[in-house]
């Protein structure tokens, strides 16, 4: 993958890292963990535990989303330890990045022997709620 989003590149380097240590087998928590603690050796900023709230025509649900990290206050990751990633993963992500209106999301499971990463792009904020997600690759 070229950098040319460094951020990304950043955080799937620090994911990466992590999964060459660990490799494949434990409990997503371990991830998270193993994975603040490689953020902070390399200085990337983030917040753990995200609280991304939900509005219904212009009221706040009770009900929020928690993404696991928002690194460099724009990229919403969030991790699985799953065999396989599938739909109801993309969609997660797609609803976070739907509600947060943050511009990039990254889906990253360490349930593989390789690591897994879905790199999203959200939309600016001027666009509306439905027209908020532009594009899904892999970055393999």
């Amino acid at each position: 993958m070229e950098a040319k989003d460094p951020e990304t590149f950043a955080i799937i380097g620090a994911a990466t890292e992590v999964h060459r240590v660990l490799g494949c087998g434990f409990a997503e928590s371990a991830y998270q963990e193993a994975l603040a603690h490689e953020f902070r050796l390399r200085g990337i900023p983030f917040e753990r535990e995200a609280l991304l709230p939900i509005e219904y025509k212009g009221e706040k649900l009770n009900t929020a989303y928690r993404a696991d990290f928002i690194c460099f206050n724009r990229v919403i990751v969030e991790l699985k330890a799953l065999v396989r990633l599938g739909p109801i993963e993309d969609a997660q992500l797609l609803n976070y990045l739907k509600v947060s209106g943050r511009p990039v999301g990254l889906l990253l499971n360490f349930g593989t022997r390789s690591l897994e990463t879905k790199r999203m792009v959200g939309a600016s904020n001027t666009q509306t709620q439905s027209e908020s997600v532009k594009s899904v690759e892999s970055v393999d």
